[in-house]
């Protein structure tokens, strides 16, 4: 009915590796190609659906659960839904993509090395997190698990973020 193929396309990576900004600027090129998408942003989530959460490894996983429910849902009513979600656990994102069928959940890693993602951190969360004063912070005191077999694996380090949108839209069926 909504002449596109729905399905979750589900960006994961580190704190400042670019994946607000790809998931944004993917939702404006499937705009202008008329498709009916929606962004489930980490960040925006966390001042709504998941505000009552913080950020022990506990409360990732069910910030991970809920963002896949809802994108589930989403994706049963025929959109294009791109979450953007540090997700930084494999066992998570796993049953984020078992509650889609086969095609409808891509998995991209933004992968951008955490010199780089430090150096973009307008907010300071990395200084804070070095010095102790924000727990459970991914890379520095909370792991970060890369996924082991994404569909799209970009290197945003190496381009820009038009380049690395280019990259993942040459390769999603939309």
């Amino acid at each position: 009915m909504m002449k596109q193929r729905p399905q979750c396309i589900w960006m994961t990576g580190l704190s400042g590796a670019g994946k607000t900004t790809l998931a944004t600027l993917l939702e404006q090129q499937l705009d202008s190609l008329g498709k009916h998408v929606y962004v489930l942003d980490g960040d925006n989530l966390r001042h709504g659906l998941n505000r009552d959460l913080g950020f022990t490894e506990a409360d990732r996983c069910e910030n991970v659960r809920r963002v896949a429910e809802v994108a589930k849902l989403m994706v049963d009513a025929g959109l294009i839904v791109v979450v953007s979600l540090i997700s930084p656990f494999r066992k998570e994102r796993r049953f984020a993509r078992s509650l889609f069928s086969q095609g409808e959940f891509v998995e991209v890693i933004v992968d951008t090395p955490m010199p780089a993602c430090e150096r973009r951190d307008v907010k300071g969360l990395y200084a804070k997190a070095r010095r102790g004063e924000l727990k459970y912070f991914t890379g520095i005191d909370s792991p970060y698990e890369a996924p082991e077999a994404p569909e799209v694996h970009l290197l945003c380090d190496q381009v820009s973020p038009e380049e690395a949108l280019q990259q993942l839209v040459s390769v999603l069926k939309t």
